[in-house]
This record gives structure tokens, sequence and C-alpha cells, in this order.
């Protein structure tokens, strides 16, 4: 890789890193082609991606000064699982992991805060924001529902009360 490109790599990475939610940082070494895009489509089915990371282009585009927490995480054969939502790379990655032995996860990091394979783990059991939308909605709606319910309920007894009065009138 030529200056260039290392430069261009790097900037590449940039932006994958301000855009993710979540970064899952793995070791991948003995993973066959077949393994990897099976990885790479499920991860591309949620809305996230894989990517093999050069270590010392990746400590550049996140500016890591020596020492840091980012260090730990970049050795060896690393490979990089992201996403917008922060809980997608790390739950699709985690089941992976589960499957596959030679599919490490060594840590991750949302934006400067760096964490450990438990808080990726945890970081992947927790819902994905559809999820967390679609049960506000739900708790938005059932006050509402009950709401009508109650208003409703008056009107129909008095309605039947009216029919009982036509039926046995007309009998």
């Amino acid at each position: 890789m030529d200056r260039a490109q290392k430069a261009e790599s790097i900037e590449t990475l940039k932006g994958v890193f301000a855009d993710a939610g979540s970064v899952v940082v793995t070791h991948n070494l003995g993973l066959t082609v077949a393994e990897m895009e099976d990885l790479r489509g499920r991860l591309r089915k949620e809305g996230a991606a894989f990517k093999v990371v050069k270590n010392r282009l990746a400590l550049k585009a996140l500016e890591a000064q020596e020492g840091s927490d980012y260090h730990g995480l970049f050795k060896g054969p690393v490979g990089i699982a992201y996403a917008e939502n922060p809980g997608t790379a790390a739950k699709v990655a985690t089941e992976f992991a589960k499957t596959n032995d030679r599919f490490k996860i060594i840590g991750g990091f949302m934006g400067e805060t760096v964490v450990d394979v438990k808080g990726v783990e945890v970081l992947s059991k927790l819902p994905t924001l559809d999820e967390v939308r679609s049960q506000i909605i739900g708790l938005l709606n059932a006050p509402a529902t009950k709401i009508a319910g109650v208003l409703q309920a008056p009107a129909g007894q008095l309605a039947r009360v009216f029919n009982a009065y036509a039926t046995k009138e007309a009998a």
C-alpha cells in the first residue's frame, strides 16, 4: 500500500468511525471465505458491515494517543463490525461468535467509550431503535384505548336499555 492509498484508507475509516453508532473489534484468523461471506451477509441484512482493517491505520484514523484504550483492541488480525444502530453490529457479531470458535470478539467502542467483551455482549442484548420506538408507541396507545373504552361504555349501556324498552313495548 503506497502513501496515497494509506491516506485514503485512513479517511475512509474516519468516516466509518464517525457514522457508526458502535464498532465491534474482532479477531477473525482462520475464517474461510465462505464464513466471512456468511458473516457479511448477516450484517448486511441488518444494516451493518464488516471490514478487515490494518491496526496502525485504524489507530491513526481514531487519532488514538499512545497507550490509550484503543491500542488494546487493535492487535493481531483485526476486523471491525459497525452499524449506525449501536446494538446491531454487536448482536450479529455475538451470534456469529457463538457458532464459530475461530471468530473472537475483542471489544468495541461507541464514540470515545471503549468497552470490553462483556460490554459488547450487554450492547448486543439491548433492543434496537425500532423495537424501542414500537414499545413507546404501544405505551402511548394503551391509555388512549382505555379512555375510548371508558367513554364508550355508558353510551353502549344506554343503547342496550333503550333497545330493551323498545322490544318490551313491541311485544
